[in-house]
């Protein structure tokens, strides 16, 4: 049903487009579209442009999702702390971070920063995405821990299960299952908002669109593919974690 309605709303948008372009006197010219994505030679087939760009995302992404669940973790356990330094060093980190736009973060990053840290525009990406969004995830673990009911905290206690014993054998498991949906949809706008990374010229899918857009002005063939691709890419992530979460649930 709900694939069902969802082919029925991009159905519906690509006839809005199709009316759209066509009252602007837009020619259509996909036939030229699928030497970007694939090229063929005498030495066989070898990925096109935009391939390319989206193995850049995909590494970007897959990166950035790794260290941003980890700074997100990280985090929450200081909020959570009763340390006074920690929490103040963690809600300094999300305050800061979720209030200031991504862009502005991965331009101080890469041109301020990164001269000093010899770093280099890849690193830069990686590090900004994953800061950005794990701001967002420290909320999201942080919301699932102070779920778990304290009768559970109270009973890891009973066997004499150490403060780290006890987050990760009996609170993280329980966790996780509450927080996959909302880092699910993080992870989701971590793919979107790496198109930023295009800004400090790093070919991925984004940048690689708009060079090709450059050089054969072929802007809404160009769009709509590589808008397709990230479609693609966040709704096969999505389908990924809701397998992930049934296995979880008939587990539990």
């Amino acid at each position: 049903m709900d694939l069902t309605k969802f082919f029925l709303v991009v159905a519906a948008v690509a006839g809005l487009l199709a009316v759209g372009t066509e009252r602007l006197g837009y020619h259509w010219q996909w036939y030229r579209m699928p030497r970007y994505l694939v090229r063929i030679g005498d030495g066989g087939w070898r990925p096109g442009p935009l391939l390319d760009g989206v193995l850049i995302t995909f590494k970007i992404s897959g990166l950035s999702l790794i260290l941003c669940f980890s700074f997100g973790l990280v985090a929450a356990l200081f909020r959570l702390s009763h340390s006074y330094l920690a929490r103040l060093l963690a809600r300094l980190y999300v305050e800061l971070i979720r209030n200031t736009p991504l862009l502005v973060q991965i331009f101080f990053i890469y041109f301020v920063l990164g001269p000093v840290l010899g770093i280099t525009r890849f690193t830069s990406a990686v590090l900004a995405l994953s800061l950005f969004e794990g701001a967002y995830a420290a909320e999201i673990f942080r919301a699932g821990i102070l779920s778990i009911p304290r009768g559970q905290w109270e009973a890891a206690r009973s066997l004499g299960l150490s403060t780290y014993k006890c987050y990760r054998a009996v609170i993280l498991p329980q966790a996780v299952r509450h927080v996959l949906p909302p880092l699910t949809s993080q992870a989701i706008s971590l793919v979107k908002d790496s198109a930023l990374v295009s800004t400090i010229a790093i070919y991925d899918l984004t940048m690689q669109g708009q060079a090709i857009i450059a050089e054969t002005f072929l802007t809404f063939e160009v769009w709509f593919t590589v808008a397709a691709i990230y479609l693609i890419i966040t709704v096969i992530l999505s389908i990924l974690v809701n397998v992930m979460e049934n296995r979880l649930r008939v587990t539990g």
